[in-house]
């Protein structure tokens, strides 16, 4: 797998292909599992049914990129109960990868303005997602302890601790939402790092560029018996090992500056 830009004549054939072909595919699958999911979500109370719509839904998106996923270290994976599942953010492909890969139910954080959408906000309200408000302090905080909730129930949560997409590929400074949430549930938090997303399909870009994926699985950091008072720390550690992994199995090469992770807030 190589990080070098396409060829001309490769990026043309995979303008067109993408084009012509994978992103029409891929709206008309989206379209189809969204209104499986929706009916579904009428009388799945316990969100199962509509979870695998949602992994049936990933897998082909997964499938029409062209791009299969290795999992590294999947024995690291927490099968049952509350844990909080952390991943580097790299491209609009991530949220596929991760819920076409991991084989059990979790719950996604969410902004809350996702929420207001014609039916996608009544999906996700009915399938139980966690909502999130970052306009204020206080509204982070509620949101987050709505997390908490769901993971003292057993309910593992996925989220990007970054926040939002990496332009540049690189794994950048970390908010301090899940090692939070973490720490109140005293749950463990499960580090992931993604690779070849980015490559995969870049911001600000429109074309595909199929390659084999990876999700390396780091190992587990528990929480128990700490507080919150060490929510900069964990968050700290958490951005080392995503960190680590991700440049251990990336084609790019560590930046000389670590960014920290000194987090101005609780978002996620």
């Amino acid at each position: 797998m190589s990080s070098s830009t396409p060829s001309p004549g490769r990026k043309f054939f995979l303008k067109w292909l993408t084009y012509l072909f994978l992103a029409p595919l891929m709206a008309l699958w989206t379209a189809f599992c969204g209104t499986l999911a929706l009916l579904v979500s009428l009388w799945d109370k316990p969100g199962r049914q509509q979870h695998a719509v949602a992994q049936m839904w990933a897998k082909g998106m997964l499938a029409l990129a062209l791009s299969p996923m290795e999992v590294i270290h999947p024995e690291r994976l927490q099968r049952s109960g509350g844990a909080v599942y952390a991943s580097n953010h790299l491209s609009y492909m991530d949220t596929p990868a991760l819920f076409g890969t991991l084989p059990f139910q979790f719950r996604i954080l969410a902004n809350h303005y996702l929420f207001k959408y014609p039916f996608a906000g009544g999906y996700l309200e009915r399938s139980g997602q966690v909502p999130i408000d970052q306009t204020s302090m206080r509204s982070q905080v509620a949101g987050l302890m709505r997390g908490v909730r769901s993971l003292r129930e057993g309910m593992p949560l996925l989220l990007f601790p970054d926040g939002s997409r990496a332009s540049d590929g690189h794994v950048h400074q970390f908010m301090s939402g899940a090692a939070f949430m973490a720490l109140k549930a005293q749950v463990p938090i499960i580090p992931m790092a993604l690779i070849g997303t980015y490559e995969l399909l870049p911001m600000h870009t429109y074309e595909l560029n199929p390659r084999p994926l990876k999700l390396v699985i780091g190992e587990a950091i528990d929480t128990t018996g700490h507080t919150t008072k060490e929510t900069e720390e964990f968050t700290q550690r958490l951005f080392n090992s995503i960190s680590d992994m991700y440049y251990e199995y990336s084609p790019l090469d560590r930046p000389d500056l670590t960014p920290e992770s000194e987090a101005k807030d609780f978002a996620i």
